[in-house]
């Protein structure tokens, strides 16, 4: 994966994880979904930053980001649902998109040609392995 492929999709899943935490947040009157959700936003914020400022010391050039079509078309499905069946969608959601990040922030960690973003990345993977353990209680 080139840098600049790395950047994008760590771009492209932080929007995703903001964009979904941000649907549900609108309905669930669940407090462990409303915790988690919330938790996201501030996380993946926290993530697309760090991305952002070693993307800049690897003189990689990072666009605003953007959804992937599948992306797209969870997030479409997140708000075509209601109440608790919303509630589920986002966590099964959740589980499948933190796979998929866990894979590139490990990959990037292990393999990265970039130093500033391999770093980042290494610093990324422990945090959605914790995000993933908390998905798995719920």
């Amino acid at each position: 994966m080139t840098p600049a492929d790395y950047v994008a999709t760590a771009g492209a899943s932080d929007l995703y994880e903001r964009t979904s935490s941000q649907i549900v947040l609108e309905t669930t009157s669940d407090p462990k979904v409303r915790e988690f959700a919330t938790m996201m936003l501030s996380a993946h914020r926290d993530s697309t930053a760090d991305v952002k400022a070693a993307a800049a010391k690897s003189k990689v050039k990072a666009g605003p980001p953007m959804l992937t079509p599948t992306q797209a078309e969870m997030v479409a499905q997140l708000k075509a649902e209601t109440g608790a069946a919303r509630d589920a969608t986002y966590i099964a959601q959740q589980k499948a998109a933190h796979g998929q990040a866990l894979n590139v922030q490990k990959a990037y960690a292990a393999d990265g040609t970039a130093m500033p973003l391999k770093l980042a990345a290494g610093r990324i993977v422990p945090v959605v392995e914790h995000h993933i353990m908390m998905l798995m209680a719920m």
